[in-house]
């Protein structure tokens, strides 16, 4: 199968009244940008205070002067955003019931549920690369966050492949994220 950016396209997940997790509620940013005739939906999460991640496929969707960069190998955009994070993160593990969130193509909150499928390893690295698990997040939840039955942070979602009647979300996992940002030069910071 393909994968899919998850950032445009028809919305999918449920519709949400709003997020349980109070800090991810504080932390979740809606990206949007649209018109008549075409729109983009995504999300973001601020990670630390002052500093929010989305995907690299979203850069349309924050304000160019708030780019702080953007990660060399993975699909990961760093900006300035005045929301503190106070959530907590922790590491996927397979077998474990997730929680999604995004954006919805009228602007709505939409949430996806799901269960870890596999964490993906990479040679010589310091964190996974990325995690899959199986949900109905698609369109409208790049850059959302992915949170784990105790309301913890676990990753960022980045793209989606259909196999056969089984959706598979692809996210990266916090380590990655938190490597990623370590990685930026510190001028940019």
């Amino acid at each position: 199968g393909i994968l899919f950016l998850a950032g445009c396209g028809t919305s999918s997940g449920v519709p949400a009244a709003g997020i349980a997790e109070p800090g991810i509620a504080a932390a979740y940013i809606p990206l949007h940008r649209g018109n008549a005739l075409s729109h983009k939906d995504g999300a973001a999460v601020a990670i630390a205070p002052g500093i929010a991640v989305t995907n690299g496929h979203n850069r349309n969707l924050v304000a160019p002067g708030a780019v702080i960069g953007e990660a060399r190998d993975y699909d990961l955009l760093f900006f300035r955003d005045t929301r503190a994070a106070a959530m907590g993160n922790a590491e996927p593990g397979v077998g474990e019931a997730i929680r999604a969130y995004g954006q919805g193509r009228s602007g709505d909150l939409r949430m996806a549920e799901g269960v870890v499928r596999a964490i993906q390893n990479c040679s010589g690295c310091s964190a996974p690369a990325y995690f899959t698990f199986a949900g109905n997040a698609g369109p409208g939840f790049s850059g959302g966050p992915v949170l784990n039955a105790s309301g913890r942070l676990i990753g960022i979602i980045f793209g989606y492949r259909d196999e056969g009647r089984e959706r598979l979300i692809y996210a990266y996992p916090m380590s990655r994220v938190d490597a990623e940002l370590s990685a930026l030069p510190k001028a940019t910071k």
